[in-house]
């Protein structure tokens, strides 16, 4: 098995003044760390967007073999040139004390207006470690897409999130032609493709 030659006591992390405080949290570091070849990196000053742990969930209703995704706006696409509205898995931040699976409950019921029958992990992945420390835990979650559809979303939080229910030919053929441009719904719907019908024989 692949194993990391190095690890946290192989890196030196020095906070530095300077960093911001908004909606999002950005905070500025001093940074040396051991080198492939030996020896120890020149020091480097980075940035890092500190967002913390979200949890995911691809809806499926695995009798009717449909797949739930939402649609809302994101300022990171504005500059891309597709629409700055993104398809996407339900998601949501881990707050304090609370598991990720208790974040994708709590906000597929906020963002579908559905609950949750199962949940089936995918992954856990960092979302762009370069730049921030945030780290998705993705599942797939069991559900009854029969009545989904509409629009959901916390007015407290700005919301306006639209539930769209396709079926699993159709978000297989908008994955080929490139509409789903966001990791975390491109690899739930891969994972799909490996797992479903161990998923619908379950169900039987």
């Amino acid at each position: 098995m692949l194993a990391h030659q190095y690890h946290h006591q192989d890196c030196q992390i020095t906070p530095l003044e300077g960093g911001y405080r908004g909606f999002f949290t950005v905070n500025r570091y001093q940074v040396r760390h051991r080198l492939f070849a030996g020896g120890w990196s020149a020091p480097m000053q980075r940035e890092l967007f500190e967002r913390g742990n979200a949890a995911g969930v691809l809806l499926y209703d695995s009798a009717a073999d449909r797949v739930g995704i939402v649609e809302q706006f994101r300022i990171g696409a504005h500059a891309q040139k597709e629409s700055p509205w993104q398809f996407e898995v339900v998601a949501g931040i881990v707050e304090a004390g609370e598991s990720a699976e208790q974040v994708v409950r709590r906000e597929t019921f906020e963002e579908a207006g559905l609950q949750l029958q199962q949940l089936h992990p995918i992954a856990n992945y960092l979302v762009s470690a370069g730049g921030t420390d945030e780290q998705m835990a993705l599942y797939c979650g069991i559900c009854d897409l029969s009545g989904g559809g509409g629009l959901h979303g916390l007015a407290s939080e700005h919301e306006d999130i639209k539930l769209h229910c396709l079926s699993y030919a159709q978000a297989c053929s908008s994955l080929a032609a490139g509409q789903f441009n966001n990791a975390a719904l491109t690899m739930s719907l891969l994972w799909l493709q490996l797992h479903r019908q161990r998923l619908r024989e379950t169900q039987l």
